[in-house]
């Protein structure tokens, strides 16, 4: 099988499970306690809301991805009642930024709540916004959630984009994991999650076409399931296609770690590393899969990413 369908088959496996898996995404009611573990509530449900938006973009209207996509957008909405609680949020850590970078994602999706962009608005607008210290990936993160909730952005992508790892075009034997991760994120955030390629400047974009085939083969190679699934969706970022062989030995590496229920744990068996099969373990890297799956099926037929044109 080809990449786009053997991708396709492990996006529909993997919203299946996440679909079954829902409640596991449900705001508890510690969602608003000082304190709180973010990273086990609002960043899960962030990032659900973040695939579904990805693939409500490039899925056919009536395409079962298309259909759960917009279920599971609708059910993850409902679990911030609405915008209601970015609101609460925003008042009880004014200068905590991961409020606003949730909000973003829903409000790509067209889902807005105009009390909460008042008030971020005004806080972003503030000198304390703009000098609090960031590790330069997360200010991109910040600069482009400001542009997905209509604020103005308080510093230029270029100028951040300079200090990150991948702006310094590093050599290419220094990508390892955390390098890795940083960089699909610096790609992430440049295009708006693959929807508009033209923030990725060309310099990038041919270092990354020259060693993206490299890193996924290692990757995949050692069975980092997740970092893999990050690098085929920045592949699908760029304007040229990753060699037929890379991309199809990925995805079908990929879909044959998948379980029978659609989970894809975040990494494979390996000297010294067990793999867990509960939800903390499968469930990034599952939204990851079915995120790749839709930039490479989104691809136009000539090969370009859809937005490359815009």
């Amino acid at each position: 099988m080809e990449a786009t369908a053997v991708a396709g088959a492990v996006a529909e496996a993997g919203l299946t499970w996440v679909s079954d898996h829902r409640d596991s995404f449900r705001l508890g009611p510690d969602a608003l306690a000082p304190g709180g573990d973010v990273n086990s509530s609002w960043k899960p449900l962030g990032e659900l809301a973040q695939v579904c938006v990805c693939v409500l973009r490039h899925a056919p209207e009536g395409h079962v991805l298309h259909r759960r996509a917009a279920d599971l957008l609708d059910f993850a909405w409902r679990q911030t009642r609405e915008g209601s609680l970015f609101l609460e949020l925003q008042r009880l850590e004014p200068w905590a930024t991961y409020p606003l970078e949730v909000y973003a994602a829903f409000a790509s999706g067209g889902l807005r709540h105009p009390g909460f962009e008042e008030i971020a608005a005004a806080v972003t607008r503030t000198r304390g916004w703009r000098v609090t210290e960031q590790e330069p990936n997360r200010r991109l993160s910040i600069l482009n959630s400001e542009l997905r909730s209509g604020l103005t952005p308080h510093l230029s992508m270029s100028s951040a984009l300079e200090r990150t790892w991948l702006g310094g075009l590093p050599e290419p034997w220094s990508f390892e994991t955390a390098a890795g991760y940083t960089l699909t994120h610096v790609v992430f955030h440049l295009t708006d999650w693959g929807y508009d390629i033209v923030g990725v400047p060309p310099r990038i974009a041919d270092y990354l076409t020259a060693w993206l085939p490299p890193w996924i083969d290692t990757c995949v190679e050692d069975e980092q399931w997740d970092l893999s699934c990050e690098l085929l969706a920045v592949a699908a970022c760029l304007p040229e296609a990753p060699p037929v062989g890379t991309a199809e030995a990925a995805w079908t590496a990929l879909a044959g770690a998948q379980d029978a229920s659609g989970a894809l744990p975040e990494v494979g068996p390996g000297p010294g590393r067990s793999v867990p099969r509960d939800f903390a373990n499968c469930y990034h890297s599952t939204l990851m899969a079915a995120f790749a799956a839709a930039l490479t099926m989104g691809r136009r037929h000539d090969g370009t990413p859809q937005g490359a044109s815009a």
